[in-house]
């Protein structure tokens, strides 16, 4: 088939691979200059299946503005406008009675298998990117230990492996953890659980050129439309600064949406509406100070939801997920987290200033559904497919997604189950 591929980010590269490699004809249209240089450009680089449970049982918690509390949850910049409360509403409702462990459930499944799919393709193709095997999820103290037991009694039920560790076994695997912060112990979750997001789209983006998928960089998709032969019109223009804004339209046997918060805005005119919002996550990364003093892998601190993870000689910190953040503008309190969280741990890991110092301060947009799964598969509309509204496990979920939408394209029941990662559930 003739497919279109709509962004060009993580889960666009992927998609674009598995479609190449199963012998179709794919074009993925970018309206940036190169891959992955919006939500997927800096962000988590953890993949181990787990690390996205609720480990405090506040993953559903709205933070105030005015509030103090630091944590996990959902911090609120300001005051939401009248339309954004139902949104948040909904947010919220889908965490309260038990309801969120099926969602839990089912991306546990799902990132367990996109390990698997991407560790068989990093092989396959013999791909170079900084990675490293397992991550510990750390407690602070024993009250940590005890609100993080439904979330492990999930785990077991999902199949996810992990072994439960005291601090000096902790320690042991992690030997830079600071010994002035409390450890009661951790969770050792197995497999890959460290990979650069960035070199990893940039190389798959590569594999993918070499079987014969087309990129084409500062386009951007203005409108889709869905024919009644089944194909898809996509119309298309440049966004390079030398070229004129002209409109081209091509025909493709099916087209999938895989560019976020900017593919709900793609679908609204289509009578499509994806309960989709926008979550600002944060990064910043900075260069190993001394090795001995840095992670040799992944920690994620159960308390905060921040992870520290090594990329290289250089240490990647993420969280801070805040609703009504200004684009492009990190967030002060967001960044002051990470920093804190990452003195707690590894005081001594990073350069911070001087001649040698080199800080990257980075914030994301992450496209969430309320109910914190993400919109795989085809459409109600005849040759539109979505691959998008992953939230913060966008970079977790991309291999597995891709390898599971590629299949049911071709009309083979995928290795996974996307029951509930169906668009049908909201009416698409």
């Amino acid at each position: 088939m003739r497919l279109a591929v709509i962004g060009a980010g993580v889960a666009g590269a992927t998609t674009a691979y598995e479609l190449t490699r199963d012998g179709h004809e794919v074009t993925v249209f970018e309206r940036r200059s190169t891959i992955a240089e919006e939500a997927s450009f800096a962000t988590g680089a953890l993949v181990a299946p787990g690390w996205t449970a609720d480990w405090t049982g506040s993953q559903r918690q709205l933070r105030m503005p005015w509030s103090a509390r630091r944590g996990d949850g959902l911090r609120l910049t300001g005051l939401p406008a009248v339309g954004e409360w139902p949104w948040l509403w909904r947010w919220r409702q889908a965490g309260k009675g038990g309801r969120l462990a099926p969602a839990h459930r089912q991306l546990h499944q799902l990132l367990r298998y996109s390990q698997q799919r991407q560790m068989t393709i990093t092989a396959e193709h013999v791909l170079e990117h900084d990675r490293s095997q397992g991550m510990l999820v750390l407690w602070r103290d024993a009250h940590d230990a005890e609100m993080a037991q439904p979330a492990l009694a999930l785990m077991r039920e999902s199949g996810v492996a992990f072994k439960l560790l005291g601090a000096e076994q902790a320690r042991a695997l992690e030997p830079a953890l600071s010994e002035e912060t409390p450890l009661q112990g951790a969770v050792e979750l197995a497999g890959e659980g460290v990979a650069n997001c960035r070199e990893f789209a940039l190389l798959i983006r590569n594999a993918a050129q070499s079987q014969g998928c087309r990129f084409e960089f500062d386009t951007l998709v203005s409108a889709l439309d869905p024919r009644s032969d089944g194909q898809v019109e996509v119309s298309v223009r440049s966004t390079a600064p030398s070229n004129d804004a002209v409109v081209r339209t091509e025909r493709f046997d099916a087209a999938i949406v895989c560019a976020g918060a900017l593919g709900a805005e793609l679908l609204k005119p289509l009578g499509l509406r994806v309960p989709m919002n926008v979550v600002h996550g944060h990064s910043l990364s900075a260069a190993v100070r001394e090795p001995l003093d840095a992670p040799l892998s992944a920690v994620l601190d159960a308390r905060s939801g921040v992870s520290i993870a090594r990329l290289g000689q250089r240490v990647r910190v993420a969280g801070g997920h805040e609703f009504g953040a200004i684009p492009g503008e990190a967030s002060k309190p967001a960044l002051t987290q990470l920093y804190k969280v990452l003195a707690d741990w590894f005081p001594g890991a990073v350069r911070l200033g001087g001649p040698r110092g080199s800080i990257q301060e980075w914030q994301g947009a992450q496209a969430c559904l309320p109910d914190g799964l993400a919109l795989i598969g085809p459409t109600r509309l005849p040759g539109l497919w979505l691959n998008l509204g992953h939230a913060a496990s966008g970079w977790s979920a991309a291999c597995g997604s891709a390898r599971a939408l590629a299949d049911r394209l071709q009309g083979r029941e995928p290795d996974v189950d996307l029951t509930g990662f169906s668009p049908q559930r909201f009416g698409l």
